[in-house]
């Protein structure tokens, strides 16, 4: 055990498997995901029966996005269960819930890990990301602050601490976190991103410049910085710059042979154009995600895609494929389908469907969406709903919440379009000041985004008949 240095307790045959996956614990602590995965990956390569090594993979690949590959692992960890001990059974169940999707399992494998083993911070950092997912933020800023307790040098608690503080709109304490982080020498992606969020929604143009700049090279760090750029570019309707910043996403994230990654920034492109209105180039920008590689966040953000330009058939037939191969997810069920198949109804002229549709998701609509973001969308299509079957006050109602919780949708397309969605609510309502002001409130937001975007011009015309 001297020779090997090996401070973590694991069940394997190999000290040298066991030396290879205590250096990924560490340097996954230290410096977060990417960093950690070529010592998960050797540890495995030494004893293919290494059940933690798969869960430890499994935790990096769901952290990363890739939820083919984190599920993949976490079944290969679960099927091994039977040789570890009773501490790892729990840590091996917790990943396997995580990659399943089933939340409520997944927090009581948390809460039977914590009862037995008090001083263990990973399963507050994980019961928080599963309040975080139905939306209780509160209740997952307390478990990340359990997990700081217990651990204050682990760069991702850190990171998860701060980004709760941001979304629930306490940011002297989420910029205290993230500084508290750097000043103790953590840093990694996760850090970064959260930083770039956080001034986002403080207007510091400069600091977001200075963390894609620092990601810039870096393997699994790049790719999603840059992502979030083009998130912020389309925010302001600077498509042809979100473009860019998109294409230079996918690329990354291919040459760090993340396929499952570079399709879903592919298609998170692909939806924001949906949402825009160039139909055509969403519908290729999904055809080509398609090709990239498989992965259940893929198929979902397709299967919306499609359902907002009116390909009904393609976006029933992914919905169908997604009920079958993840029966048990929770949030698939209770807040993705029912979104998708609102948003086929509203395309299809049936408000009262999606409406019901959306029932659904009402109790987890504030909750994570895809990417570790809050989108709001069953919000956002209900106004749409809304707005089809012509109550507006309703439909100024709904989208009013996206604006109310800027600190949780940052950059997302939606919070951006809710405000040209509530001039038309306003409108529609009788409300002529309300919707003038919203009208201005939405182009003076896009006052330099491109000429040529179809709900740029939409809004234009609509302005003109309320001014």
């Amino acid at each position: 055990m001297q020779k090997f240095d090996v401070p973590i307790e694991a069940t394997t045959i190999s000290l040298e498997a066991l030396r290879n996956y205590s250096m990924g614990e560490k340097t996954h602590h230290d410096q977060g995901d990417e960093a950690s995965l070529p010592f998960f990956k050797r540890a495995i390569e030494l004893d293919p029966n290494f059940a933690m090594g798969y869960a430890s993979l499994a935790a990096v690949y769901g952290n990363s996005g890739e939820s083919s590959l984190a599920l993949e692992n976490a079944t290969k960890a679960y099927g091994l269960r039977d040789r570890v001990t009773e501490r790892e059974k729990l840590r091996i169940s917790n990943e396997y819930f995580a990659a399943t999707g089933e939340l409520e399992k997944q927090a009581q494998s948390c809460a039977l890990w914590i009862a037995n083993y008090p001083r263990d911070d990973t399963p507050h950092t994980d019961l928080g990301g599963n309040y975080a997912y139905m939306g209780q933020y509160e209740k997952a800023l307390a478990e990340y602050q359990e997990a700081l307790r217990l651990a204050p040098d682990d760069m991702l608690v850190y990171s998860n601490l701060g980004g709760m503080y941001t979304n629930l709109d306490r940011p002297a304490e989420a910029k205290a976190i993230f500084d508290q982080a750097l000043a103790r020498k953590l840093d990694g992606g996760v850090l970064r991103q959260n930083i770039y969020a956080l001034a986002f929604l403080q207007g510091d143009g400069a600091q977001m410049e200075r963390q894609v700049a620092w990601g810039t090279g870096k393997v699994g760090d790049e790719d999603p910085l840059l992502s979030t750029q083009s998130d912020t570019e389309a925010y302001y309707g600077r498509l042809s710059k979100a473009r860019d910043f998109s294409r230079r996403a996918v690329d990354s994230a291919l040459r760090a042979d993340s396929k499952e990654i570079a399709a879903t920034w592919q298609a998170s492109a692909s939806l924001r154009e949906a949402e825009f209105g160039d139909n055509l180039e969403a519908k290729q920008g999904i055809k080509a995600a398609l090709t990239l590689g498989p992965g259940r966040d893929l198929k979902v953000l397709a299967a919306l895609t499609l359902a907002r330009i009116g390909d009904t058939a393609a976006a029933k037939s992914l919905v169908e494929e997604l009920e079958k191969s993840y029966p048990s997810n929770t949030m698939l069920n209770l807040y993705w389908l029912p979104n998708i198949n609102a948003a086929i109804e509203i395309n299809q002229g049936n408000p009262s469907k999606a409406l019901a549709s959306l029932q659904v998701a009402a109790p987890y609509e504030l909750g994570w969406g895809l990417n570790w973001a809050t989108t709001l969308y069953p919000a956002y299509l209900r106004g749409q709903a809304h707005l089809l079957a012509h109550n507006g006050v309703a439909a100024a109602s709904e989208f009013q919440k996206l604006l109310d919780h800027r600190c949780m949708v940052g950059n997302f397309v939606t919070a951006a379009l809710a405000r040209l969605q509530l001039g038309r609510a306003y409108a529609m309502a009788g409300d002529t000041a309300k919707a003038k002001a919203a009208y201005q409130d939405f182009l003076a937001l896009w006052k330099d985004a491109d000429p040529d975007i179809p709900i740029l011009k939409e809004a234009n015309g609509e302005y003109a008949k309320v001014r």
